[in-house]
This record gives C-alpha cells, sequence and structure tokens, in this order.
C-alpha cells in the first residue's frame, strides 16, 4: 500500500500541543507499519463531500483526517475532533483536469443571496466570495479559462480570480494550492509565471499525478518506518530540503557520492 503525507498534515501537526503532537506521531506510525491494524479506530465520514476522507482517532478529541482508497493511504489533516471534521467537510482530494497535479482543494461554497430593498434597482453579484468595486482595478479579468487552469487553478475558483481586485486580492490566495497563489501573484506583479509542466502529462493514474512538480511539493511518499519518523520530526519546508539534498540515501544506509 502507498503511504504519503501531505503539507497540509504537516502544518497542522504543529499547531498541537507537545504532548498531542507525540500521540498523533505514535498513531500516524501505526497507519504507516499495519494500516489494516483492528486497533485503528477508522470512521467513515459521511458529511464530508469526499467519500475517502475517513478520520483515525489518536484521543479523546484528537483526529487524523485520511485519504482512503484499498492500494493507498493519504494523512491530509489533523486536529481536534470537531476542527478536524470541519476541515474534511470544506476540502477534497482532486486530480487537476489541465495540469494533472494531485491537490487538495478547498470546496467552493456557494454564498446565500442577500435581500436587497426593492428600491435599489442595481443588481450585485452574489456568486462569488469577492465583491467586485468599481473603483478597483481588476487583475485577471482578460484571463481566459485555459490560462488559469494552466496555472492549477481549480476549474470551482476560476470565477473568484477573474472578479479579484486590488483590494481583495489577498483574501483570495488563502483559498488556492501554492502553484495557482504564486502564478497570479506573479502576474499581479507584472512578471509571467512560470508553468510547472508534467512530463508524463494529465493522467487517470494517480501515481502519474503525485509525480507532478506541484505535486511533489505537497504530498511525500514514505517507504519505511525511518523516514516517517524524521518527517514528522521536521517542518515541511526543512524536510523537502532533507529529501533534495539526499539526505533519505543517508537513512537508507546508501552512500552519498562527493566531488
Amino acid at each position: 500500500m502507498d503511504f504519503r503525507i501531505s503539507n497540509t498534515f504537516s502544518d497542522s501537526l504543529a499547531r498541537l500541543t507537545n504532548e498531542e503532537q507525540k500521540q498523533v506521531k505514535i498513531t500516524t506510525i501505526d497507519l504507516q507499519i499495519a494500516p489494516d491494524s483492528p486497533g485503528l479506530s477508522f470512521h467513515k465520514l459521511n458529511r464530508a463531500k469526499d467519500k475517502n476522507f475517513w478520520s483515525v482517532r489518536v484521543s479523546g478529541d484528537i483526529r487524523i483526517i485520511v485519504h482512503r482508497l484499498d492500494d493507498s493511504l493519504l494523512v491530509c489533516y489533523v486536529d481536534h475532533h470537531d476542527k478536524a471534521y470541519d476541515w474534511a467537510e470544506h476540502h477534497k482530494f482532486s486530480f487537476h483536469p489541465v495540469t494533472g497535479a494531485a491537490q487538495i482543494v478547498e470546496i467552493r461554497e456557494r454564498i446565500e443571496e442577500i435581500v436587497i430593498p426593492k428600491y435599489i434597482e442595481k443588481e450585485f453579484p452574489t456568486e462569488s466570495l469577492l465583491i467586485e468595486k468599481n473603483n478597483s482595478k481588476l487583475l485577471f479579468s482578460n484571463l481566459s479559462d485555459e490560462t488559469l487552469l494552466g496555472y492549477g487553478v481549480p476549474e470551482e475558483w476560476i470565477d473568484d480570480v477573474r472578479r479579484a481586485d486590488e483590494d481583495n486580492f489577498l483574501a483570495l490566495i488563502d483559498h488556492l494550492p501554492s502553484e495557482a497563489m504564486e502564478a497570479l501573484f506573479a502576474i499581479a506583479s507584472g512578471d509571467k509565471p512560470i508553468i510547472h509542466k508534467s512530463a508524463v502529462g494529465v493522467s487517470d493514474d494517480k501515481n502519474s499525478a503525485f509525480e507532478h512538480p506541484d505535486a511533489k511539493r505537497r504530498f511525500r511518499v514514505i517507504t519505511s518506518k525511518e523516514e516517517l519518523e524524521l518527517a514528522l520530526s521536521l517542518p515541511w519546508e526543512k524536510w523537502m530540503v532533507f529529501c533534495n539534498y539526499s539526505g533519505l540515501d543517508r537513512l537508507r544506509g546508501t552512500p552519498i557520492k562527493t566531488d
């Protein structure tokens, strides 16, 4: 079984207390070593829109959110019970339809229409989280759907991106994957974004989706208990640097070539 961890899990783990982190790490190692162990308490999240999200009980109030398939387990998030369930209900795992990269995407929720007094004739948009201001320049209104998708923007967020102006841009980017955020920042600054295209292209094969350069920044496959222990002990950014400099070869006992 493929076992992966996500940067969203690493970030959420860091926000817990030291004692809570110790308990989470023990459970996570158990998940990696024996995911089918009857001692692990999996609970199907019926209210989550992603039907492959499950919770795993760590303690009385701590839950790990995992994306569970027959042949893979992705550790996505950890928090206190209510916050963990709320996160699961507002996110989903998906493969981007254009870039092919594996993503964890915040679910775009419809904002209920606000009743406008009848004497106001002008209609205001209600489908966007962003309010378009007449005195503020729209930053991305001239970009096509194809272009925005090419930057990794999820389909359900395209309209919001196109309505983004100079005032509400920063509020929007917190809802987007990192590659989309970086591309939009570059455009807003007058630069041309760099698109990291997958060498394997868009595919239904989930392994190919994880091989996309953008996906590699947020998901890591774990092949041993030692790797997982190290990943759980380091912030995500330091773990990534360690991986890039062949640190995992040291764990496996493989000599590293030097000049």
